[in-house]
């Protein structure tokens, strides 16, 4: 058995550098090689940027994960926004009824039920973290072929070059939405509460940011996305205002903007001989509950697992086998996460008076408590 396995990780994104962080300071670290190739420029953060439009809503449990590499440290000590109260509500309803879903902290015995992080600051920390460990970071520099490695990792998103180059095909469920996105002032203070409320195009969602504003992601009609990136600055907080419902008062932009288009989709498979892929390479799904950057980072902790404990075994990190390990703990979970926020989406974009009904009516039921509410916050949480 070899002595030594070379690990090329594809992407840099969050994914692939946590995975590449997971494995430098693994118990195996000593007996891999690891290189991270990405055909991007190295991202850098500075605090004196602009808040990034790119946004990911950190669960407490992703949050401890950068933490063991050392990344959330210094996550905390640049730029990042906790919040300590979620509310969800249907535009049939109001922000304060008694069907309105509510999460608060407290109740949890949390300090806070996540962070809103950009993405960028979460990579240049865990670059910062890996320029200390002996891991081969190549920037700017395109694959055409896959590389000669015991085990390449895709983790070059979506459209994953790495997947295509193997052969893996996905299955897709087009959403004939697109998110929209900017950074918003509002007239009232948003206390360090997440909301979102479930329009008919489809959900709103408004993420508390540090300095006071807010980062609006706006899953709607691809017409309607395309109005707010013409509209003048007025226009645009006026619209979203009306879309928010008020809760917040008067919006004023206060950022960038940017949309793209929303479509579901998940890997035939993860795995081959020599080859694993792991966050949006392998599964990608709709942002109203914020969980794609989550399910990516509980990935790489799996992926991190089986990788040593094969190398602990005297097996090949690279062999199949070895790697279905990784694919069955999770691929079900990320496909049972997949199709309910699939369904989540169809069941708020309904026209159905009687599925309205029937809507509120549950919200209602699970702000009572029981094994639905229970489960549904441990995955908000980012805890089993």
């Amino acid at each position: 058995m070899k002595s030594e396995f070379s690990i090329v990780i594809v992407g840099a994104g969050i994914t692939g550098l946590t995975l590449a962080a997971l494995l430098a300071k693994g118990r195996q670290a000593d007996a891999l090689k690891i290189a991270v190739i990405d055909a991007a420029k190295r991202p850098v953060f500075s605090p004196r940027d602009e808040v990034s439009l790119r946004v990911s809503a950190i669960a407490n449990g992703s949050a401890e994960l950068l933490d063991s590499v050392a990344a959330w440290s210094i996550i905390k000590e640049a730029r990042v926004s906790p919040y300590e109260s979620m509310r969800v509500w249907d535009e049939n309803d109001t922000p304060d009824s008694s069907a309105t879903l509510r999460f608060d902290a407290a109740e949890f015995a949390v300090p806070q039920l996540g962070h809103i992080v950009e993405n960028v600051l979460i990579q240049d920390a865990l670059l910062q973290v890996l320029d200390a460990c002996d891991v081969s970071l190549e920037f700017e520099t395109e694959i055409e072929s896959l590389p000669d490695a015991d085990l390449v990792v895709g983790a070059d998103g979506a459209r994953s070059f790495v997947r295509d180059l193997v052969g893996i095909t996905t299955r897709k469920w087009p959403y004939q939405q697109t998110a929209f996105v900017t950074h918003l002032k509002t007239e009232h203070e948003h206390n360090a509460t997440a909301r979102q409320r479930f329009l008919r195009d489809g959900p709103l969602g408004m993420l508390p940011l540090a300095d006071g504003r807010i980062s609006v992601v706006w899953s709607t009609a691809p017409d309607r996305a395309k109005k707010a990136m013409d509209a003048s600055d007025e226009e645009l907080g006026h619209c979203l205002t009306d879309a928010s419902d008020g809760v917040l008062g008067e919006l004023t932009v206060a950022g960038p903007r940017g949309a793209f288009p929303l479509c579901a989709q998940h890997a035939e498979n993860y795995v081959l001989t020599g080859v694993a892929l792991v966050g949006d390479a392998a599964h990608a799904i709709h942002p109203l509950a914020g969980q794609g950057a989550n399910l990516g980072l509980q990935d790489t902790t799996e992926l991190a697992e089986v990788i040593c404990t094969a190398i602990d075994e005297g097996l090949h990190p690279g062999d199949r086998p070895v790697l279905r390990r990784y694919e069955r703990a999770r691929k079900g979970a990320n496909m049972t996460m997949l199709h309910f926020m699939t369904g989540l989406n169809r069941l708020f974009t309904t026209d159905s008076t009687v599925l309205g009904e029937i809507r509120v009516a549950g919200m209602r039921l699970f702000n009572r408590g029981g094994p639905v509410r229970e489960h549904a916050v441990k995955v908000a949480l980012g805890v089993k």
